[in-house]
């Protein structure tokens, strides 16, 4: 339900942009608001778990993101629309990482990758249903739709949840981080609205400059704080890790470039090829199916190349076909577009894979927590900033030639600032020490090898590409 939602939306945007009377690129604050919710509530969901019950918590966060979608669905104002993806976000930043945390402190390690590979695949389901469904619900009905599709699947939630999740929680839960918590949240959301505003036609320059400066400076508040107390909502310690290290910023810099594109693309299609929301869905979808694809070759990849070499090459390749997605344009055929980012889908869908199995490698089990709290606010405020990114790149572009109208010449350089950003990446894994991860298989050092398709610990991290 959660990355239905999320992609089904992306192919919608010129259509409720529209609606609202507002300028597409003003409804990145829709994806953005969406992200950074995640990142602001994710770090307390292991924390409220452990406190309340996973089975208490599980319930409320679909209870909370159902609700959400049924006040998506009837704003009638950009503000009101931005406010009730908010409270989406706060039930999504509950509801896919406590689901996630069952897993973790239910399985072995040794286990651990094969048990997040189910976890994942169905997970997948959603980037590859949704842009075709929310194209053919905005064409052919309202998009107002595809946000009431989220009721019958939440109820069924409620209820298979109620009857297989058990209410697991602990007996011994630290004191929350109160103040770390305070900090992050508004560090980064200041941050990446002050980034928004920023590339807002109507946005204020001096408002945009102070917002991020003050995200920053909170930022390097929390950092402090988060070195002087014992159990910090973010724990900024488990970066001593160099699997953990090079999986946290390196992913960073890929999904920065990565995470441009659900909002780019459908863009691209619609405002500047001709598109209509259903075609520019039919298309789109093509890069979700190559992560589906990806699936059944990540594992013996993997296991011949090594962590680190499949990291390198792959994040050059990746970046690669992300810049290609620049040289096209209206005359260009379809099925090579699609071809494309089917390819392109593969890799990238190779890279998250790698890099989400080589976070938990060298993580002991009393730490998983943290970790999957430390790597999923690093990957929503990643995603949100390359959603910023391609907003304030479009916006700079066409202030330049000083006019109103978005050119295909203002996608083909967002695209490939996207995919030089992507590249960056590769600076960190670089430093991976040869044979990165060989533990996380049970294997002797050397192997280079893996037991099962690999995949990361959070579903979204690809569930959020097109």
């Amino acid at each position: 339900m959660e990355n239905l939602d999320s992609t089904v939306l992306s192919t919608s945007l010129p259509a409720i942009a529209a609606s609202l009377h507002e300028d597409p690129i003003s409804l990145k604050l829709a994806l953005t608001s969406y992200l950074l919710s995640l990142a602001v509530f994710i770090p307390i969901s292991g924390w409220v778990a452990d406190k309340y019950g996973a089975r208490t918590v599980f319930m409320a966060a679909m209870v909370v993101f159902t609700a959400g979608s049924v006040l998506c669905g009837q704003s009638n104002s950009l503000p009101e629309f931005v406010l009730f993806r908010v409270v989406q976000g706060l039930g999504g930043a509950m509801m896919v990482p406590v689901g996630r945390l069952v897993i973790l402190r239910s399985v072995p390690k040794s286990e651990l990758i094969s048990a997040l590979a189910w976890l994942t695949i169905p997970a997948l389901l959603g980037p590859v249903i949704g842009p075709p469904l929310g194209g053919f619900i905005t064409t052919y009905f309202n998009w107002r739709w595809i946000f009431y599709v989220n009721v019958p699947i939440g109820v069924l939630g409620l209820i298979l949840t109620w009857k297989f999740i058990t209410n697991v929680m602990e007996a011994d839960t630290p004191p929350l981080d109160k103040t770390g918590f305070a900090l992050s949240g508004l560090g980064l959301s200041a941050f990446v609205f002050g980034l928004a505003v920023l590339s807002d036609n109507a946005g204020s320059l001096t408002l945009g400059f102070l917002l991020t400066a003050v995200g920053l400076a909170i930022c390097a508040i929390y950092v402090w704080h988060a070195r002087r107390v014992e159990n910090p909502v973010i724990d900024l310690r488990l970066l001593r890790i160099p699997t953990f290290r090079a999986a946290v910023i390196g992913a960073s810099f890929f999904r920065v470039g990565v995470g441009a594109v659900p909002f780019l693309l459908p863009l691209m299609l619609q405002l500047s090829f001709g598109l209509s929301p259903f075609q520019s869905g039919s298309i789109t979808f093509a890069a979700s199916a190559g992560s589906m694809l990806m699936k059944a070759t990540a594992a013996p990849i993997i296991r011949r190349f090594g962590f680190r070499n499949v990291l390198i090459v792959n994040a050059i390749v990746s970046s690669a076909f992300l810049a290609a997605t620049g040289f096209f344009t209206a005359e260009t055929a379809h099925a090579i577009i699609i071809a494309t980012l089917l390819a392109g889908g593969f890799f990238r869908s190779l890279e998250f894979t790698s890099i989400n199995a080589l976070a938990y490698a060298d993580i002991q089990q009393r730490d998983m927590s943290r970790a999957t709290s430390f790597a999923s606010v690093a990957q929503q405020v990643s995603l949100s900033l390359g959603v910023a990114l391609g907003a304030l790149i479009l916006q700079g572009a066409r202030g330049v030639r000083g006019e109103t109208a978005i050119t295909q010449s203002d996608f083909a350089l967002a695209f490939w600032i996207a995919a030089a950003i992507s590249a960056l990446s590769v600076v960190s894994f670089l430093r991976l020490p040869i044979g990165a991860g060989e533990e996380m298989a049970g294997t002797p050092p050397g192997s280079a090898a893996v037991t099962s398709p690999a995949t990361g610990a959070n579903p979204h991290a690809e569930a959020t590409v097109p």
